[in-house]
């Protein structure tokens, strides 16, 4: 009879145990609170501090259930955010989220993962500073027109007149010795080494150019509910940057997931890139830690923004462009 007893304790105890692991596992699953970051681009290395929270398990430390949706060439990102369809978007560049303030969406940047812009010009071997550029042909997207280029045709004596529209191929760099293109440090550049092509990149953010990169954007009515998951969110992806460039194999295996074009050769040369030129690391964030943004630096970018009208200084204040309540206390250093 105490030999049954015992038997029947020990198996109401693990089931007991059981039962106690599994509201344990529903309490941990409840306290996540599900947030969705919206990129600006199919996923890569230059993502890859995202992905690598999510891969190593940052976000479910900090609390959320965190979905990354992929951006593309026909994706909106400030639309969907409006829409409801993202918590919070990765802007390109932290002066294209100005601008949609000031056409009317109610959006704050929160925190920017790239101290330099990696949008850069790319000329062929001749071609050995911005100055050389002067009297080449130009192929820049048409969105430039509202970003860098006002910035370079006053600082270089650019005109509109030596641009033509880049289509995203190299294959017109490729043909005409005399052009020069956009693109990002880390990744035409890597199409174009691929290609065999001799060819000489310089970054905007080198020569001055103030804006910062890959956002953390979010509507001001997000930031004002829910404010404890996005300072998570801020946190645990800028942990996400410092793990991944220590060792993005785990973010790497997401973005592949996602994005199956992506080789393991791009992601190494975009990996390289992003510490060569501390997009991430560098300027500010090598003190003052990563993500990190300056008044006097946004007060630059909105400077030039108002100075080309390309915003309207009566519809957008500098003060209501960014809110760096979530870098307060947030310090990783690189």
């Amino acid at each position: 009879m105490q030999h049954r007893t015992s038997v029947s304790f020990k198996r109401s105890g693990r089931v007991l145990a059981a039962g106690l692991a599994l509201l344990a596992a529903g309490a941990s699953q409840a306290a996540e609170e599900k947030f969705v970051y919206l990129t600006n681009w199919f996923a890569q290395a230059e993502h890859g501090g995202f992905y690598q929270a999510v891969a190593t398990g940052l976000y479910k430390k900090h609390g959320l259930d965190v979905t990354i949706k992929m951006g593309g060439p026909q994706v909106n990102g400030v639309q969907l955010l409006a829409a409801g369809q993202a918590d919070c978007i990765m802007g390109s560049s932290q002066l294209q989220m100005t601008q949609a303030r000031s056409n009317g969406v109610p959006i704050v940047t929160v925190a920017a993962l790239f101290q330099k812009d990696p949008q850069a010009l790319i000329g062929h071997e001749d071609v050995k500073s911005f100055e050389d550029m002067k009297g080449k042909t130009i192929l820049i997207a048409s969105t430039a027109q509202q970003g860098y280029w006002p910035w370079l045709k006053t600082k270089y004596g650019f005109t509109d007149a030596q641009t033509r529209p880049y289509t995203f191929s190299i294959q017109p760099f490729l043909a005409d010795k005399n052009t020069v293109q956009q693109g990002y440090i880390t990744s035409e550049t890597y199409a174009l080494q691929k290609a065999g092509a001799k060819a000489n990149a310089f970054l905007m953010a080198d020569v001055g150019y103030p804006s910062y990169a890959t956002t953390v954007s979010c509507m001001d009515s997000t930031v004002a509910k829910r404010s404890k998951a996005v300072q998570a969110f801020v946190q645990a992806s800028i942990e996400g940057w410092k793990s991944y460039l220590a060792d993005p194999a785990p973010g790497n295996a997401l973005i592949k997931k996602d994005n199956p074009q992506m080789t393991d050769d791009q992601l190494a040369f975009s990996v390289a890139k992003l510490k060569e030129y501390g997009l991430v690391t560098g300027g500010d964030a090598a003190k003052n830690g990563i993500g990190t943004m300056t008044e006097a630096r946004v007060k630059e970018g909105y400077d030039f923004l108002v100075a080309n009208k390309l915003i309207d200084p009566a519809k957008v204040k500098v003060e209501q462009t960014v809110n760096l309540q979530f870098l307060k206390g947030v310090k990783v250093l690189p």
